[in-house]
C-alpha cells in the first residue's frame, strides 16, 4: 500500500455503497411518484434538489467555515461542470432505461460494469502508461474483459421478480333491505 493509508479505499467503498443503492432508490423513487407519464421527471427533479443540498450546500459550508480562497480558474470550472453534467445525463440515462422497462438488476449491472470498461479506455487516454499499450499487462485487459462478461451474466441471468401480489377486495357493507327495512346491526 502507499504512504497515505487506506483512507481513499474507505472514501471508495461509500461511493460503491451509494451508487450500488443509487439505482434501486431512484427506481423507486419514480415509481412512488405514482405518475406513469412523468413519474422518472419528477423524480430526476428531486434528484437534482439532492444535488443542490449535498453538492451546493454542502461545499459552499466547507470553504465558507474553513477560510476557503474564492478564485475559481476557468480550466478547473469548465472541467468540473462538465463532470457534474456527465454524471446528470447518466442520472437521466438511467431513469430513462427504467422507464423504457429496465430493471434495476439489468441496467445497473450494465452501468456498473461497462463504465469501468469507459472509464479503463479513457483514463489510458487521457494519462497514457508507461511504454504505451504494450506496457500494460495482460491482467489488465483479461480484467475488462471479466467485467464486460460479469455485466453480460448478471444482466442475462438476472432473477426474474416476484409476480404482483393480487389486489385485495373489500366486503361490500350492508345494506338496506328491500323495502328500507335495515338488516344491519343497530337496527
Amino acid at each position: 500500500m502507499n504512504q497515505g493509508g487506506l483512507g481513499w479505499l474507505i472514501y471508495a467503498l461509500l461511493t460503491v455503497t451509494c451508487w450500488g443503492l443509487y439505482g434501486n432508490f431512484l427506481h423507486s423513487g419514480q415509481l412512488g411518484m405514482a405518475d406513469p407519464i412523468h413519474g422518472r421527471y419528477k423524480a430526476y427533479l428531486f434528484v437534482g434538489v439532492a444535488y443542490f443540498l449535498v453538492a451546493v450546500l454542502a461545499p459552499l459550508a466547507l470553504m465558507l467555515f474553513s477560510g476557503a480562497e474564492w478564485s475559481f480558474p476557468a480550466r478547473g470550472m469548465t472541467i468540473s461542470l462538465i463532470a457534474g453534467m456527465l454524471g446528470a445525463v447518466g442520472a437521466f440515462g438511467i431513469l430513462l432505461a427504467f422507464g423504457a422497462k429496465g430493471t434495476p438488476a439489468a441496467v445497473m449491472s450494465i452501468v456498473f460494469a461497462g463504465a469501468p470498461i469507459v472509464n479503463a479506455v479513457a483514463s489510458m487516454t487521457l494519462h497514457p502508461p508507461a511504454g504505451g499499450l504494450g506496457g500494460v499487462r495482460w491482467q489488465f485487459f483479461a480484467g475488462i474483459a471479466i467485467a464486460a462478461m460479469g455485466g453480460f451474466l448478471v444482466t442475462f441471468y438476472k432473477p426474474n421478480p416476484a409476480p404482483p401480489k393480487p389486489a385485495v377486495t373489500q366486503a361490500a357493507p350492508p345494506s338496506a333491505a328491500p323495502g328500507g327495512l335495515h338488516t344491519g346491526p343497530g337496527r
